[in-house]
């Protein structure tokens, strides 16, 4: 009877065992197959992104020019201490190849000597046109400002934006750039880059200003405009004033460019221009914390963009973190990990193929070999942008 009993206690304590190893094997295997599923899911929009938007950027035909008539364009640049750069770059403006057009630089409170190199340039060039502001203690004024000087002293329908360290990539910009204008296209977007120098911060911001065209050029195409560059960009003079100019974003520091064209662009009025004679190149930043400072006043415009626009613009680098934890995760317990290898193999020939075509697109060159290190820190690098943005102000009296 005692034998019976302890007989019976043991296949107890055995059944008892295998039920929670059981358990313990079942538990394992979910919650490895959750990270699977995160994986294969994220994975899926990575591709959703990169065929359909980027790829979109990539392929993208520009308008034919056959028959294009040159209308009449104002050129629109906005100067504050800026004399070496518009001593470097300002010809490149005022000799382009174009039948008729004007160049308006508003001279924003400058304490250098731009005001005396404008001074010599009206002398050479009957094109341009200078608009001076005084300063004034009473007024402190933005960016805006000193925009809307210059729009209203345009003569011309068509305006066209850059910057006073700008330079032109050939003396065909304003002819592509205007080609992309018709009846019903009230904004074209162009690319603005930056010039190639030595070092790591340099190939970054090239990446990082490539990926960001890549993305509104691409949505654009897709008839989903969200922002511009003022490095590259133009759109109607009537248009501006109808919308209200710069309207309830005059305050912010930035967003004369991204939220304006985000507020009044829609799939019908706007149109890209990535041809290579059409781009703009500009000086980089030299160190980390002067491009830190730059990232957080250009990311302090992004609590301000449609719903729609953040949702488009936080899914594909938050799927891309996930992406990327779950994949190391995965391989660590070789969980399914042929299907694993395959999935992120496949990421990484779609992704690797579009960025090639993208930099041969807007002719930036010398960063394949740091696209999968870029492609992995960017998302955690903008986060951080981003947070600075939220503590800073609303820079009402920033000018740049």
């Amino acid at each position: 009877m005692i034998f019976t009993a302890a007989f019976l206690h043991s296949e107890y304590l055995s059944n008892i065992a295998a039920i929670s190893g059981s358990q313990m094997i079942f538990n394992y295997h979910s919650a490895h197959m959750i990270f699977f599923i995160v994986f294969a899911l994220t994975f899926v929009v990575q591709l959703f992104y990169y065929l359909y938007y980027y790829l979109a950027a990539a392929l993208h035909r520009d308008t034919d020019l056959n028959n294009m008539k040159d209308p009449p364009v104002s050129v629109i640049i906005c100067a504050r201490n800026e004399e070496e750069n518009l001593k470097s770059f300002l010809p490149s403006v005022l000799d382009q190849d174009y039948p008729d057009y004007e160049v308006i630089v508003v001279n924003d409170c400058s304490e250098d000597e731009t005001y005396d190199i404008l001074g010599e340039y009206l002398k050479k060039y009957p094109n341009l046109k200078v608009s001076n502001i005084s300063k004034d203690p009473k007024f402190t004024h933005n960016k805006k400002f000193a925009q809307f000087i210059g729009i209203k002293a345009a003569k011309n329908e068509f305006l066209i934006f850059t910057d006073a360290d700008c330079r032109p990539e050939s003396n065909k910009w304003l002819h592509y750039i205007a080609a992309g204008f018709n009846d019903t296209i009230d904004f074209v977007l162009g690319y603005g880059g930056y010039f190639s120098e030595k070092g790591l911060l340099n190939k970054y911001i090239r990446y990082d200003s490539m990926v960001i065209a890549m993305q509104y050029f691409g949505m654009t195409i897709r008839r989903a405009p969200y922002m511009g560059v003022g490095r590259n960009l133009a759109y109607r003079r009537s248009m501006f004033f109808s919308k209200k100019g710069f309207g309830r974003h005059t305050h912010l520091a930035s967003g004369d460019d991204d939220l304006f064209v985000n507020d009044n662009g829609s799939g019908d009025n706007c149109a890209v221009e990535c041809r290579k004679e059409s781009h703009t190149r500009s000086v980089p930043a030299k160190s980390y914390n002067s491009y830190f400072k730059q990232k957080k006043r250009h990311f302090s415009t992004a609590n301000h963009y449609r719903y729609e626009t953040k949702i488009l613009l936080i899914a594909e680098p938050l799927s891309r973190i996930l992406f990327y934890l779950s994949f190391v995760f995965l391989l660590s317990q070789l969980f399914l990990w042929p299907f694993v290898l395959s999935i992120f193999a496949v990421r990484i020939i779609v992704r690797f193929s579009v960025l090639y075509l993208i930099q041969a697109k807007l002719n930036e060159r010398g960063l394949l070999l740091y696209l999968p290190i870029f492609d992995i820190i960017s998302p955690f690098i903008n986060t951080v942008f981003y947070i600075g943005s939220l503590r800073q102000s609303t820079g009402k009296d920033r000018w740049k």
